[in-house]
């Protein structure tokens, strides 16, 4: 459903229309209708279906002007969904008046919260934990709720926080409204449902709506050791505006971050070794757009909920068939388009097989794209940042500067202009003489095949001019011998002939004595 066809408060439409939403996701059409009509329900849906405007949208348009107090509370598993829910929130408030959105979590200065929630907030969005925290200080009074959320319930029980959950879902108000949004559904998930939610309506997105399927999958098959130039190939070839790119451990993130910045690339690593002023800092930045990759292990990403990702690389493949699903889900987001990019070694191809049947989905190998055509992309990038760079700056100076050493030196400031390229980025080789990795090594696997088959046609051969030759001299040692047995059989009959005649010589010789005796 189009959002504009819906029966949503034309002002929240108005800051959904400036977010780019157009097209609701399955769990905003199937969700959006129960909640505003006051009821609970229990969401299955992975991260990145667009949760946060399904329970923030009801949630905004459900607020009592006249009411005073938190009337909307909103817990997440980690300190960064909960920044990131906020702002979402803000952004869709925007054009309502009277609401304020803000939020608390561990790690943030305590004082800078007392002076938030002072400001008669109307919906708080924390972690468990910290809302525990002004709960027990009396500084968070959820008196006047009217709406209580659990955001990945399953992730907030498997970081130990049921005991928190509970203890806040009894000391508010039974006539709340309850929506709790979880990826799996476990026996303590239903359990915490059938206590503190009523007559709650399941609605679950299936598993293949849950992929993305905006999201464009591909992968690049490469050498352990070449993954680092591929990686930063890939990125010239692409030039991702905002790219997540991940790795199975934090001493990778950190490794790969300090290769990426030693390249120019404007790179910063996300996990749980950093403090919480170093992850805000980083979250907003990336956020912002000011910084364009953001690396980070699975652990750390679960906080991140940011709309216009249009990449994500995984440097390695996870562990896990499911971090893939979550992995690929920050990018694809709010009816836009995203690509879900992988490296892998040749021995990990029987990976995208089993997600491919896991994700019912196609995963497209592709061919590296060359050195020269990747410097080339990023060559245009270039100019074309240095073009709009240009745009409502004073330049003259600079210009005179060059203008002054083009006519000293008799130079084309063409010349001048392309010699600043390569210096920055280096030569770009003639295409010609570059092929893609894969592509050639294939062609040298054809072409030892070849000469495997020659040198084996040519064993052949030899084998049987061999046997031919030898053939040829049994022949003739046959003949020979035939010959000669031949010549010793006629000798042999006419010895016998003359042996015949002698005795018969003999005996005409014998008669002949007898007869003269006589």
């Amino acid at each position: 459903m189009n959002y504009n066809e819906s029966q949503i408060d034309k002002r929240i439409l108005k800051g959904l229309d400036e977010m780019g939403f157009v097209e609701m996701t399955p769990i905003q059409e199937m969700a959006i209708p129960v909640l505003l009509e006051g009821k609970d329900i229990i969401g299955q849906a992975q991260t990145g279906t667009g949760k946060t405007a399904a329970f923030g949208i009801p949630m905004i348009e459900n607020l009592r002007s006249k009411a005073s107090g938190v009337q909307g509370l909103i817990l997440c598993p980690t300190r960064e969904l909960a920044i990131q829910a906020s702002e979402e929130l803000k952004k869709m408030a925007k054009h309502v008046p009277g609401v304020k959105i803000g939020a608390i979590y561990g790690g943030q200065d305590i004082e800078k919260q007392f002076r938030l929630l002072r400001g008669k907030l109307s919906i708080v969005v924390g972690t468990p934990g910290r809302v525990m925290d002004h709960m027990r200080r009396g500084t968070l009074k959820l008196d006047a709720l009217q709406m209580l959320v659990l955001d990945e319930a399953d992730e907030m029980l498997n970081m130990g926080f049921r005991e928190d959950i509970e203890t806040i879902c009894e000391s508010i108000s039974e006539e709340r409204q309850t929506a709790l949004f979880s990826a799996t559904m476990p026996d303590e998930i239903l359990e915490i449902t059938g206590k503190y939610q009523q007559n709650a309506l399941h609605i679950h997105v299936p598993q293949e709506e849950m992929t993305i399927p905006l999201v464009k999958q591909t992968y690049y098959v490469v050498k352990g050791r070449e993954k680092d130039t591929s990686l930063c190939r890939l990125l010239d070839y692409m030039s991702p505006k905002r790219a997540l790119i991940f790795c199975n451990t934090k001493r990778k993130v950190d490794q790969l971050t300090l290769i990426l910045k030693g390249k120019g690339y404007s790179a910063e690593a996300l996990h749980g070794d950093l403090s919480q002023h170093q992850r805000d800092r980083v979250m907003t930045l990336f956020r912002s757009g000011k910084l364009e990759l953001l690396l980070a292990t699975d652990v750390a990403a679960r906080g991140i909920d940011v709309d216009d990702v249009d990449m994500v690389f995984n440097y390695d493949m996870p562990q896990d068939m499911e971090y893939y699903v979550h992995r690929i889900g920050r990018t694809g987001r709010a009816g836009r388009k995203g690509k879900a990019i992988s490296l892998i070694t040749p021995r990990e191809k029987y990976k995208i097989r089993s997600l491919e049947d896991y994700c019912n989905t196609k995963i497209k190998e592709k061919d590296m794209p060359t050195a020269a055509s990747a410097l080339t992309v990023k060559a245009y990038k270039s100019v074309s940042d240095a073009v709009e760079y240009c745009e409502g700056k004073d330049l003259t100076p600079y210009m005179k500067i060059v203008y002054k050493r083009c006519v000293d030196d008799g130079l084309d400031p063409l010349e001048v202009a392309a010699a600043f390229l390569r210096m920055n980025l280096g030569e770009i080789e003639p295409e010609s003489e570059q092929e893609p990795s894969e592509k050639r090594r294939l062609r040298e696997k054809s072409h030892r095949n070849d000469k495997r088959k020659g040198d084996n046609e040519s064993g052949e051969k030899k084998r049987r001019g061999e046997k031919s030759a030898r053939g040829v001299k049994e022949k003739r040692k046959a003949e020979k011998s035939g010959k000669g047995s031949s010549a010793k059989s006629k000798k042999g009959k006419k010895d016998g002939k003359r042996t015949n005649r002698s005795n018969q010589n003999r005996g005409h010789d014998k008669r002949r004595a007898g007869a003269r005796k006589k």
